[in-house]
């Protein structure tokens, strides 16, 4: 089942972003950076969309959208206004049974009934074949927080619904 997120699932939202993030082994150092790019926390849930997948009362994944009214001007760089899946996580001993697709699918169904013509994302380097697979487009290399490291940035139009 997918459904809105409660706030009172930040504290847990965090230790499956965390826990699915350590699927890709990345050297220890790198999650002194990431516990803080993905902490979700309550005010996090109120202030933008995110959606739980649910089995039998078991937090599965996630994914979460920011909508961005104005630029958003980083240290590394600029996050244009607009749409942005922000987060989409899936518990480690979950990757690769699909739950990822229908999030996806998800996140375009509710894309199209919210209006929302194109959405961008920042990948993980790893995820990016994941990402291009569900028709997202690749733009450019992004500067990572962690020196050394780029993302990618990708682009998903969503078609019009009927």
């Amino acid at each position: 089942m997918i459904r809105l997120a409660t706030i009172e699932e930040a504290a847990a939202l965090t230790r499956l972003s965390i826990a699915s993030k350590r699927h890709w082994r990345y050297p220890e150092h790198y999650y002194d950076i990431f516990k803080k790019e993905l902490a979700i926390t309550p005010d996090y849930i109120e202030k933008n969309t995110v959606f739980v997948f649910e089995q039998k009362k078991t937090l599965i994944g996630f994914y979460s959208v920011v909508i961005l009214e104005q630029d958003l001007e980083t240290a590394l760089i600029t996050i244009e206004k607009g749409s942005w899946l922000d987060h989409m996580f899936i518990a480690p001993q979950f990757i690769g049974r699909g739950i990822g697709r229908q999030l996806f699918a998800h996140l375009k169904s509710w894309c199209g009934s919210s209006g929302v013509k194109t959405i961008r994302l920042l990948a993980d380097p790893n995820a990016q074949g994941f990402y291009e697979k569900m028709g997202c487009r690749y733009i450019e290399e992004y500067p990572s927080t962690i020196a050394k490291r780029t993302t990618p940035l990708l682009e998903l139009t969503i078609p019009e619904q009927d």
